[in-house]
């Protein structure tokens, strides 16, 4: 099987990268605007105790503007990939729970959220597209090379990709500091 150079390899994750830290720059700052429909979004879900509701409604937006904001640097590429996959898990299991019981709402993910008719749900699409999304950071967990990044600036990670595995120069010393 013939292997891709690695600058296509690196090329795919910074498009990867850039993808994933718009998708979470735009969720969470859509989400900040609104404050109070994110709060009725969290709520619509029926699944946290209502005193936790206003603290997730406010500390998602912030988590997904992080998030974003990280990646966009290109810094911990790694460690923020992982993170996003377990995101987006806890977001596909809500909305999966949400279609299970029956309830009718919009996910809110990009604004907006809360009850509605039951004809006007969406989840398989939201479901597919939100898998979409932890495929980006599934890429960036096993290749965080990527170009315009601080951690190739800062030479991290270099040699950490599964495929280069077998090409770690003899002499890496595989430091906590490259861990991503």
């Amino acid at each position: 099987m013939r292997r891709l150079p690695q600058p296509v390899l690196d090329t795919i994750g910074t498009f990867a990268r850039l993808g994933l830290a718009a998708v979470w720059l735009v969720s969470g700052g859509v989400k900040m605007a609104d404050p109070g429909q994110t709060y009725i979004a969290v709520q619509a879900y029926d699944v946290l105790p209502q005193v936790l509701v206003r603290p997730v409604a406010t500390g998602l937006p912030l988590l997904e503007m992080v998030l974003g904001v990280l990646l966009l640097a290109g810094l911990a590429t790694r460690w923020i990939a992982g993170a996003s996959v377990v995101l987006l898990a806890v977001l596909v299991a809500g909305i999966a729970q949400s279609w299970a019981r029956g309830l009718s709402i919009d996910c809110g993910c990009f604004g907006g959220g809360g009850r509605v008719a039951a004809g006007q749900t969406e989840y398989p699409q939201e479901i597919l597209r939100d898998t979409g999304f932890a495929l980006l950071a599934i890429w960036l967990l096993a290749r965080p090379r990527t170009w315009f990044s601080l951690d190739r600036w800062l030479g991290w990670g270099r040699g950490k990709s599964i495929e280069d595995s077998d090409r770690i120069p003899a002499d890496y010393s595989g430091s906590n500091a490259e861990g991503n």
